[in-house]
């Protein structure tokens, strides 16, 4: 049941990590105004390719969290999944520390439970 529970919140971070992707690479000069109302509008344009390589990054741990759950071994499964959830939130930390104290609510804490269970179904 753990275990059932750790792969979905994999997928719910594998998702938002999706929507960064996509925020980032193709709506940097539209949606993502509404969603970092702190950045002045005028910055934007000049960011967007800048905002695009932050946004592939986040398609990269899109890409590791997925694997981790088409791996059909259990202990490569947990152990992939752990090494994306921990890139997760270690970016997540760092973005709350340079950019936003939300962003370690909305990346790092999901990721942080999913590590929490992924490590309980280890070892409990």
């Amino acid at each position: 049941m753990i275990l059932i529970v750790a792969k979905i919140i994999i997928g719910i971070v594998a998702v938002l990590h999706i929507y960064f992707l996509w925020l980032e690479m193709f709506a940097w000069t539209t949606r993502a105004k509404k969603v970092f109302r702190s950045l002045p509008e005028h910055l934007f344009e000049p960011t967007k390719t800048l905002a695009a390589n932050q946004g592939l990054y986040n398609g990269f741990l899109a890409a590791g969290l997925i694997w981790s759950l088409l791996i059909e071994d259990i202990y490569w499964q947990i152990y992939v999944g752990l090494f994306f959830l921990g890139c997760v939130v270690i970016a997540g930390m760092y973005g709350a520390v340079t950019a936003s104290k939300k962003i370690f609510t909305v990346q790092a804490l999901p990721a942080l439970v999913g590590i929490v269970l992924l490590l309980a179904h280890l070892f409990l």
